[in-house]
């Protein structure tokens, strides 16, 4: 089989981004990771409202974040200023999906068409596609995650600026949206922790898998 380093850097990049949205979709599309912070955070104590209905506004919200046509958040009010921000999320939610879906695909594609076509990845300086996708990518987030840790007020503060960037209905007023409420940062925090963790077990594997394919056979 010819051996190719374009195609090295083409798995490497599927690779990252297979593993970089795959790692933001599960917070996304696990809604049982929410569930475990009702009770975690004492919200229905907090709130005044029954779990039933924490867990009916928040699967509302997502149903309609993640696809659907109308925006609800069960018992509770919203503005249009809020229903605005959760339709920007909406729009960063599905952008994440489709890649996913996108990329999965093409690594299908690809794959098939490397084996038609008769083609193998070329080492880059020795090494594979899945030492390069899992040193980038572990490396960048490495540092993100550092810098967040430092202060994540901030971090919080700038990716708002960052993918909402003019706009300011993220600061929600909690009488006109109080969605909010069941929405505590620190179930922010710990998608952020979610995301990281996955991104480095997805990273340490790829690294792995590089080193015991070592020819780099995909």
């Amino acid at each position: 089989m010819k051996r190719s380093k374009i195609l090295t850097l083409l798995w490497a990049v599927l690779a990252a981004v297979v593993v970089l949205t795959g790692a933001i979709a599960a917070p996304i599309l696990c809604r049982s990771f929410y569930y475990a912070h009702i009770d975690a955070l004492d919200l229905t104590e907090q709130i005044g409202l029954s779990e039933t209905e924490i867990r009916r506004a928040y699967n509302e919200m997502m149903d309609y974040c993640t696809g659907g046509d109308t925006f609800s958040t069960g018992i509770l009010p919203h503005s249009q200023e809020g229903a605005s921000h959760f339709a920007d999320v909406r729009g960063l939610f599905l952008l994440d999906l489709g890649l996913l879906a996108g990329s999965v695909a093409a690594c299908v594609v690809l794959f098939v068409l490397t084996r038609l076509l008769k083609r193998r990845c070329a080492p880059i300086l020795g090494r594979g596609p899945g030492f390069w996708a899992g040193a980038g990518l572990g490396v960048s987030f490495a540092v993100i995650g550092g810098l967040a840790a430092l202060d994540f007020d901030r971090a919080f503060v700038v990716f708002h600026h960052l993918f909402f960037p003019g706009k300011d209905n993220w600061l929600f007023n909690p009488n006109t949206d109080p969605i909010i409420f069941i929405l505590p940062q620190v179930f922010f925090r710990n998608c952020a922790l979610l995301i990281l963790g996955l991104l480095l077990v997805g990273c340490i594997g790829m690294i792995v898998w590089d080193f015991v394919r070592p020819k780099a056979r995909v």
